[in-house]
């Protein structure tokens, strides 16, 4: 029996444990026989394993090497691809074949949660949809309304990619270890080009 894996601060590392909740994800999402599906810092797989159970296959992109051999021994490279790396530098536009959508998932690490969506928000033309757990805090400005105390950068940038929802919160106990913070499933649909009108978005982003 392999010894438990202590999580690393460093990598931001909470691990979903409490399987009503991970049940109720796994229905958010609705993974589909036909998804070509991504997930984000699969852990200790508490969501992949319900993931593969509904694919053919399943990528992952995880940074922890512990993690990685973990789950080289329990998976199968006919089910499970695993790309050893940091998140915010993975080109996961390389993901997407024959110009089929990509599905972004994952419990993204709190502690870089905003680079992460402003990378992601780089392959929008790329994505079916993201559905994403972070700190509730997060997903309150991802989706707050204009003269909103929480309206801010994040929310104009991601609103202009993305149409956005909060779906249900996830409570600290259903982690381990448990974070001192509430956490939030959000999901991300990219807008249709014809309405990201802006002549320049980088200058879009350096204004806001």
């Amino acid at each position: 029996m392999s010894e438990p894996h202590l999580a690393r601060k460093r990598f931001g590392q909470n691990f979903l444990s409490d399987p009503n909740i991970i049940r109720k994800i796994i229905e958010a999402i609705r993974p589909a026989e036909g998804d070509r599906m991504v997930e984000i810092g699969p852990g200790l797989g508490a969501m992949t394993e319900p993931l593969m159970a509904r694919l053919p296959h399943l990528h992952v992109v995880e940074i922890d090497r512990d993690l990685i051999a973990r789950l080289k021994a329990a998976h199968s490279p006919e089910k499970l691809t695993i790309h050893e790396g940091d998140a915010l530098k993975f080109d996961f536009g390389s993901l997407v074949i024959d110009g089929a959508p990509l599905r972004v998932v994952g419990n993204l690490p709190y502690n870089i949660s905003t680079p992460i969506l402003f990378h992601l928000a780089d392959y929008a033309d790329k994505v079916k949809d993201m559905t994403f757990m972070l700190q509730k805090e997060v997903v309150m400005r991802m989706v707050a309304e204009p003269g909103t105390e929480e309206y801010g950068r994040l929310s104009v940038m991601l609103q202009y990619r993305f149409n956005m929802g909060r779906l249900f919160d996830v409570p600290p106990g259903a982690f381990r270890p448990a974070p001192k913070v509430m956490s939030s499933i959000v999901r991300m649909v990219p807008r249709p080009a014809a309405e990201c009108t802006a002549a320049d978005y980088a200058l879009l982003g350096r204004i806001v």
